[in-house]
């Protein structure tokens, strides 16, 4: 919960689970996190907290502005497809 919002499934907006189409979590965040938390191999639990804290502090709010921005782009092109794939929008940061 945050405040008033929700981010779960089956909740007051029935998103697709793991849609990269729809939720900046799963097209951005994950994968952007998990590629600089594993950039070391870190053997223990502690290294790989550090990591995580390290990673998640480093996001400035700029970079979180820029996923926004194509997220909404892609809700224009979805509402305007009439919800169909989205192959000519080029995923990128």
């Amino acid at each position: 919960m945050f405040g008033d919002r929700l981010i779960a499934r089956f909740g007051p907006v029935n998103w697709p689970p793991r849609s990269c189409d729809l939720t900046p979590l799963d097209y951005f965040l994950w994968g952007y996190v998990k590629s600089l938390v594993y950039a070391d191999k870190p053997q223990t639990l502690d290294h790989l907290e550090v990591n995580i804290r390290r990673v998640i502090a480093d996001i400035r709010p700029q970079m979180l502005e820029k996923v926004i921005e194509h997220w909404t782009s892609r809700l224009d092109y979805i509402q305007a497809s009439l919800g169909s794939p989205m192959p000519e929008i080029i995923f990128k940061m």
